[in-house]
């Protein structure tokens, strides 16, 4: 039947005439080209975020490694991930475990075997053409998808790893283990919707659920910073060196998170309304009201939740989008108010728990999104249990949500990101050395410092100490 209607609008948008044809796949991609510029504010807040997060002595490390982010899981979702994200949807339920995945001898369908070939780095689709004025637009907003996971783990893990291996994780986790989740979970022929009945709209548990559990592995094997512990065990705070760049930081990211979260929403020049990537209705003003609201009432939450620590406070505006992500097209906004604020409210408590077992998350990444998002692709489950989906998937399940959860979170989230960060570290390149560490990775990485003394290099005709008038 909704394939019926698909070519029907086809054969009806075939028909129009020309200039309204290019009008309306001009607007389609517009919208995603500008969302995904807006996108990149997310990683603005990045580095004002995590810079002002670290201490004097390791901003410019930290920041740096922010824009490598961009570059290198850029580079590999250009290279594998935009091919993982359209080749793995059916997979290990239909196909060979070891492939094909991409051959119509794998029983895939003709339509996504087409998105498949158009995936690769060498297909025409990717490169210049007026034949398709789509593709590339696709591929930038999950290219921003991908580089907004990998960054989530740059925030737990600063002040202490290596540049170098931070990169291999981030790059697995951004170039491949996310995608794999958003190949099943957050795609047309998902198996996980296709099967079970799995909504996860706003990427709760796709993006934020397997970066934070990503983390948390990670964290284990990394361990905490000099300093942050006691000799009994108990933990000590290490502030940010300037907590109000932080706090500016997180607003930049709220702005971009409105533009990611307009980016799943989908579009397309034969289309004849707003959908969701599970065949549902959907308006882009739903985004803007239930978005603010749950921004409101997690910053309000946090407050209460952490009696007014400033740092936990503003990230609870993170934390109440987050709870409601992956429901976000589906809730009433009474019921994003509820449920930002009890995400928010409880997330300073998990945070402070995973400081007092000995864990050293620098940024309460584990509770902003792993936590959190695993409670908003859980909460649809309770919530939106029954609601329809398109006419060829299955009713919203709670089985599928703690399904595809549990995957997201476990199998794709923190075993790999244990496993991958337990060989760095037996192969001794996961942290800097402990000199390093102490003196800061600014001079041990980069031999600068990010607040210089002397903003001019003074050279033989000025020795060091000389006094510059």
């Amino acid at each position: 039947m909704v394939l019926d209607i698909v070519l029907l609008a086809q054969v009806a948008y075939e028909d129009l005439p020309e200039s309204t044809r290019f009008l309306e796949t001009f607007v389609a991609e517009s919208y995603y080209y500008w969302a995904s510029v807006f996108m990149l504010i997310i990683h603005v807040g990045f580095l004002a975020y995590e810079g002002g997060a670290s201490r004097a002595k390791n901003v410019l490390a930290t920041m740096l490694k922010n824009l490598l982010t961009l570059s290198t899981v850029g580079l590999a979702f250009y290279f594998f991930g935009w091919w993982t994200y359209w080749a793995f949807p059916l997979f290990p339920l239909n196909g060979g475990i070891i492939g094909p995945w991409t051959s119509a001898s794998s029983g895939v369908d003709e339509t996504l075997l087409g998105y498949v070939q158009a995936s690769y780095p060498w297909s025409e689709a990717m490169g210049p053409n007026m034949s398709d004025n789509l593709t590339g637009v696709f591929w930038f907003a999950f290219s921003l998808f991908a580089m907004t996971t990998a960054s989530i783990l740059s925030g737990a893990v600063i002040e202490r790893i290596r540049l170098g291996s931070y990169l291999i994780l981030a790059t697995i986790l951004g170039g491949f283990v996310w995608v794999v989740a958003a190949a099943w979970g957050w795609n047309y022929w998902g198996w996980f919707t296709t099967n079970f009945g799995y909504h996860d709209f706003g990427c709760s548990a796709v993006v934020h659920g397997v970066s934070g559990f990503f983390a948390l592995g990670v964290l284990l094997n990394l361990g905490p910073r000099i300093g942050k512990y006691d000799a009994n065990g108990n933990p000590r705070a290490i502030l940010p060196h300037n907590l109000p760049l932080t706090m500016v930081g997180l607003m930049l990211i709220f702005v971009g998170f409105y533009a990611f979260l307009a980016a799943c929403v989908i579009i397309s020049p034969e289309y004849t309304r707003e959908t969701t990537i599970y065949d549902t209705p959907m308006t882009l003003a739903s985004v803007a009201v239930n978005t603010t609201l749950a921004l409101c009432a997690g910053i309000i939450g946090a407050y209460i939740g952490s009696k007014a620590d400033p740092f936990y406070t503003i990230s609870g505006g993170l934390a109440g989008i987050i709870s409601v992500g992956a429901g976000l097209d589906l809730y009433a906004p009474p019921l994003v108010i509820l449920i930002a604020f009890i995400g928010a409210l409880t997330m300073p408590w998990v945070g402070m728990f995973i400081e007092k077992i000995g864990i050293d998350d620098a940024v309460g990444a584990f509770a902003v999104h792993g936590y959190c998002g695993m409670l908003g692709a859980m909460t649809v489950g309770v919530m939106a249990t029954g609601y329809i989906q398109g006419e060829t998937y299955p009713a919203i399940s709670f089985f599928g949500q703690l399904l595809g959860t549990f995957i997201c979170t476990v199998i794709l989230g923190f075993i790999p990101g244990y496993g991958c960060s337990w060989v760095l570290k037996k192969l001794n390149v996961l942290r800097v050395s402990e000199i390093e560490e102490i003196e800061g990775l600014d001079l041990g990485e980069f031999g600068v410092q990010g607040y210089p003394e002397y903003s001019i290099v003074v050279g033989e005709e000025a020795p060091i100490g000389t006094v510059i008038k």
